[in-house]
């Protein structure tokens, strides 16, 4: 069994998800920081903040993999997007009130970053798929029209 850069074990498949794996490290590294605010700062209502949108993109993702319909599946990373905003968010404030140093807040920051373009690029795929799909049900229809007249 192979570990990610986090440590945990991945059980090894064939098709690699970088937006799986990239969402659930940045969720690790914010439980780390929460329990750093929470425990070192004592600082109890941002780092729940933080915590809560931090986490929440990793959760979406899963979701999303188990989505009912492609239209679903937009829905849930358009949720992730927007909690990988907030999480940016928490992470200026934090940084602008001195609870995480320069060097801490571009580290987290960047994770988002890359999130947040994984996120992005995969709704635009999807819907990209999905007006490629509708555009040749449409031809179809028109196509069988034009038989029947």
């Amino acid at each position: 069994m192979m570990n990610d850069e986090y440590g945990n074990n991945l059980v090894m498949t064939n098709k690699q998800d970088p937006l799986r794996e990239k969402s659930f490290g940045m969720a690790i590294r914010v439980v780390r920081l929460y329990r750093f605010l929470t425990e070192e700062k004592r600082e109890f209502v941002m780092s729940k903040q933080i915590l809560r949108s931090g986490t929440n993109p990793g959760a979406m993702v899963r979701e999303a993999a188990n989505a009912e319909s492609g239209l679903d599946f937009i829905h849930k990373l358009g949720i992730a997007q927007k909690e990988t905003g907030e999480t940016q968010y928490w992470l200026d404030l934090l940084f602008k009130s001195e609870y995480i140093n320069e060097a801490e807040h571009a580290s987290l920051y960047h994770d988002t970053e890359e999130v947040m373009r994984l996120i992005r690029s995969s709704i635009l795929t999807k819907k990209k798929n999905l007006a490629t799909k509708a555009s040749a049900v449409i031809l179809l229809i028109a196509s069988f029209s034009f038989l029947l007249t």
